[in-house]
């Protein structure tokens, strides 16, 4: 998979939110860690009252659902304020599910890729070889 220069790569799961942005070019990527930003996670009702797998979401998922829409939120400002043109999302399955359902049109049309893959916590190599695979 090619990843142009200045992509930027979001890893989310339940908790976490680490970006990276490639500073090489497609030939020779080179993934630099960014600063994550503060989010605002107090929309808990993202996630309540709608159909769901389980009947009556723990708190545990709420929160995980604020986190994915939270992130989303910011992914969102990000790319409509043109501060991000290229994204990749790899984030764990139930929170990329999560996170589809608040991508704004134009974040649907800067996704290069979408893994659904639990990655946080890996080096900018081992981020890049799962991106290779895909």
């Amino acid at each position: 998979m090619q990843l142009p220069h200045g992509t930027v790569i979001a890893l989310v799961d339940g908790k976490q939110f680490a970006l990276f942005r490639n500073s090489g070019n497609e030939a020779d990527p080179a993934l630099a860690a960014m600063p994550a930003p503060d989010l605002d996670e107090h929309n808990r009702a993202s996630g309540a009252g709608r159909d769901s797998s389980s009947a009556n979401p723990t708190g545990h998922q709420i929160d995980e659902d604020a986190h994915a829409a939270a992130v989303t939120v910011w992914l969102n400002h990000q790319v409509t304020g043109q501060k991000i043109e290229k994204l990749v999302v790899v984030a764990s399955p139930r929170t990329l599910g999560e996170m589809r359902r608040h991508y704004h049109k134009q974040l649907e049309a800067a996704l290069v890729v979408e893994l659904s893959k639990n990655l946080i916590g890996k080096s900018g190599p081992e981020l890049l070889a799962a991106l290779q695979d895909k």
